[in-house]
């Protein structure tokens, strides 16, 4: 089995406008600060360029059209609609609070230095409440418990009182002026309430999350410029308000932009790790030791303030205690029930149990190794994890993997093997494991045999759920791929699967939302390169995929039990199509590709009359291809479909014909009118021997076939395929596939009837 070693991820880049208006900003910053450009003047025109580009991105997002509703969608479709229309809604709020934001900063330089500080209480005022209507209303917010609440609660009290702690002894000395000491507490509050829900909702929601850092961003700032006001300070001091407004302002467009497109909650990813010790008591220390520096001394309330900041930190080691008390009783039940289902006596006793929560757990504690997710397969389709198969399966994967290696059970056939092996060395174990499951497993009355895909991916450089979803992703290839066989996790394969997630969410419902299409690429007679026929090419013009080809489309559809209505579409599209070409005089064949799948259908002879009769198109000008390569499996169902589609006046080509042997020995038992074939048979032969396609004329003529060479791309090709004496020719070098309008006005160009 051949190792192939990942690919690294590609970098995530910022996009070019975000880089260019944080340039900007970064040089007015510099500007203001060298005295060159007033510095409310120089806020202003910092931040100018990142709200505007925030504004314009989410007025795009909020006024974008929602597609229509689907009544055949299912269900989890339609809430997918009105998650992204709510999105759009909550867009337009966040608009307006971003805007808000960077009219504040806009209106300084205009202002009366006695006008600043009302003008900047205002923009505060207004913007506040705009983002947490905005952030409310984000879709996807999970109803929390009433620990999680607790420790929230918890995580908000002390990062907020660290917070108010700091911005108390670091105000000057003195008398505080009520609106600094109204913007330093309520600013305060109000960071330590955002900071912990974007930490929250981080691996859970990352569009919530990126909105939540926005706002505590864009916020903090305004109550910043706030104390700055009050206080006086020397203009210059406001330029320390323009990068964190400049990036509040991307961030929150950056996170609608993301729930906007449909952002689907994972809702089986557990919290990020939020500093709940680190932060507010490294806040609190470096505000203390900064005020010592400046100060010298403390007065009783700093005191008292500063002291008040340990109790939050105690509950939540308590509640921290109590979590990993509980997560010890939960494994210990788990484990119960795993020895009691697969018996005692089977079951090696350091063999772990775990459940998913348990596993991601245990990754936080690794520092390398790799994690392989074994996913069990029935040959004979069965059940295979009764008890006695579940003792052996357990005992495998115990007895092949390392002593300090993981086993655990993340559902009923599942299993997780995590190890600190490296990424090679796991790869070898992988293989050893399914060397071992492959082996026939004893059980009353027979054995039974097992399969396994597993997928494997590793635990450097990521979060444990982030490690665990690509090891299922690689899972999940080695299944498409045909099991038994280890996957190895890349960026590369993490694109195939999500575009696959993807087009199979968006086609379901595509032929009722008009988004299918054909193009027509003509089919030419060689001796004189005049039109006779076209073939219809299926084209999916999606517009949150962009363009989909039947090489992409048709795999989804098949799994998706689509084919028969894509099917029906193309047909009814072409015999329609082919009944306004006739009616102009144009004599042409339109050639319909089918998989013999649709072929297979009981109905399909009858619908391709239905079909015919509906355009009152005569039989003869239609062509049913069935590509070769796939003929063999259904071979006797294929040649009965291809008889009846004959008997009604249809003519039956096949498509994609190999020349080899097999191919040769079928050929007899098909009942066709047309064979077509690559371009690489026009070729030379090996060791100079005659070009195939002489061969392959030469049986068409004796089976009375016409021969079409498709794909031609030279001429020195259209020359071959002539001298061989083939009738008609495809490809790019004499038309390519366009619209019906084109390829009618590219009919004009020929005075004389196609026949």
């Amino acid at each position: 089995m051949p190792v192939t070693h990942p690919a690294a991820g590609p970098l995530r880049r910022p996009p070019l406008p975000d880089l260019a208006v944080s340039l900007a900003g970064a040089l007015f910053v510099l500007a203001g600060a060298a005295g060159l450009v007033p510095g409310p003047a120089a806020v202003a025109l910092a931040v100018a360029g990142g709200s505007a580009l925030a504004c314009v991105r989410l007025a795009w997002l909020a006024g974008a059209p929602p597609a229509p509703p689907d009544p055949a969608a299912p269900a989890p479709a339609g809430r997918q609609a009105r998650r992204v229309a709510l999105s759009r809604r909550v867009a337009g709020i966040l608009d307006a609070a971003v805007l808000a934001a960077g009219l504040t900063v806009a209106v300084l330089p205009l202002s009366d230095p006695a006008h600043r500080l009302p003008v900047a209480l205002a923009g505060l005022t207004i913007t506040a409440p705009l983002y947490a209507l905005a952030l409310l209303r984000l879709p996807g917010r999970s109803r929390l418990s009433g620990g999680e609440r607790l420790r929230r609660g918890v995580d908000v009290a002390g990062l907020g009182v660290s917070l108010v702690f700091a911005g108390w002894v670091l105000l000057p000395a003195g008398p505080v002026p009520p609106a600094a000491r109204a913007a330093s507490v309520g600013g305060a509050l109000a960071l330590a309430v955002l900071l912990v829900a974007a930490f929250a909702e981080r691996r859970r929601r990352p569009g919530a999350a990126r909105c939540h850092a926005g706002a505590a961003t864009t916020l903090g700032a305004l109550a910043l410029l706030v104390v700055l006001l009050a206080y006086a300070t020397p203009e210059r001091a406001l330029l320390v308000v323009a990068p964190p407004l400049l990036a509040g302002a991307l961030l929150t467009a950056a996170g609608a932009r993301r729930t906007a497109a449909g952002e689907r909650p994972r809702r089986d990813a557990a919290p990020a790790a939020w500093p709940g010790l680190t932060a507010p008591a490294g806040i609190a220390a470096l505000a203390a030791g900064q005020h010592l520096w400046t100060v010298g001394e403390f007065t009783a309330p700093a005191i008292a303030l500063g002291l008040s900041v340990i109790p939050p930190m105690v509950v939540r080691e308590v509640l921290a205690a109590t979590d990993q008390r509980r997560r010890a009783e939960r494994l210990a039940a788990s484990e119960a029930r795993l020895r009691h289902l697969v018996g005692e006596d089977r079951l090696p006793a350091d063999t772990p149990p775990a459940d998913r929560a348990e596993l991601v757990h245990a990754l936080t504690r690794r520092a390398g190794g790799a994690l392989l997710v074994v996913d069990l397969h029935g040959a004979d389709e069965t059940a295979v994890l009764d008890r006695p198969v579940l003792a052996e399966v357990v005992h495998r994967l115990r007895s092949g993997s390392g002593a300090h290696d993981l086993v655990a059970r993340l559902t009923d056939t599942e299993f997780a093997v995590l190890t600190d092996l490296g990424p090679v060395p796991a790869y070898a174990l992988g293989t050893r494991l399914l060397a071992a499951l492959a082996e026939p497993c004893p059980r009353p009355g027979g054995v039974s045999r097992i399969r396994a895909s597993i997928g494997l991916a590793e635990t450097t450089g990521g979060e444990p759920e982030d490690v665990l979803r690509q090891a299922d992703l690689a899972r999940r290839r080695a299944v498409q791929l045909g099991r038994d066989r280890v996957e190895w996790y890349d960026a590369y394969l993490e694109e195939q699967l999500v575009r696959r997630l993807d087009l199979e969410r968006e086609l379901p419902g595509a032929v009722a939302r008009g988004e299918l299409d054909l193009v027509y690429q003509p089919v030419l007679a060689l001796a004189d390169r005049q039109p006779v026929g076209t073939e219809a090419l299926l084209r999916w013009r999606s517009p949150a995929l962009g363009t989909v080809l039947p090489e992409e489309l048709l795999p989804v559809a098949a799994d998706l039990d689509l084919l028969g209505e894509v099917g029906r579409w193309v047909l009814d599209r072409a015999c329609r199509q082919l009944a306004d070409w006739s009616g102009s005089g144009r004599e042409l064949w339109m050639a319909v590709n089918v998989t013999p799948r649709e072929l297979a259908a009981p109905d399909f002879v009858a619908r391709t009359a239905t079909a015919l009769a509906a355009y009152d198109v005569p039989p003869e000008r239609l062509v049913v291809e069935v590509a070769e390569p796939a003929v063999a499996a259904e071979l006797s169902t294929v040649v009965a479909r291809l008889a009846g589609l004959r008997s009604l006046g249809v003519r039956t080509a096949l498509d994609d014909f190999r020349a080899e042997h097999a191919s040769l020995a079928q050929l007899r038992r098909l009942p066709i009118d047309l064979l077509k074939v690559g371009p690489h048979l026009v070729g030379p032969g090996a060791d100079g021997q005659r070009p195939l396609i002489d061969v392959v004329a030469n049986l068409g003529d004796r089976l009375g076939l016409e021969v079409v060479v498709e794909g031609l791309e030279s001429d020195a090709q259209v020359a071959g395929a002539r001298r061989a004496g083939c009738r008609y020719g495809q490809g790019f070098v004499l038309a390519r596939p366009a619209p019906a309008e084109r390829v009618e006005a590219w009919f004009e160009e020929f005075p004389s009837t196609p026949r």
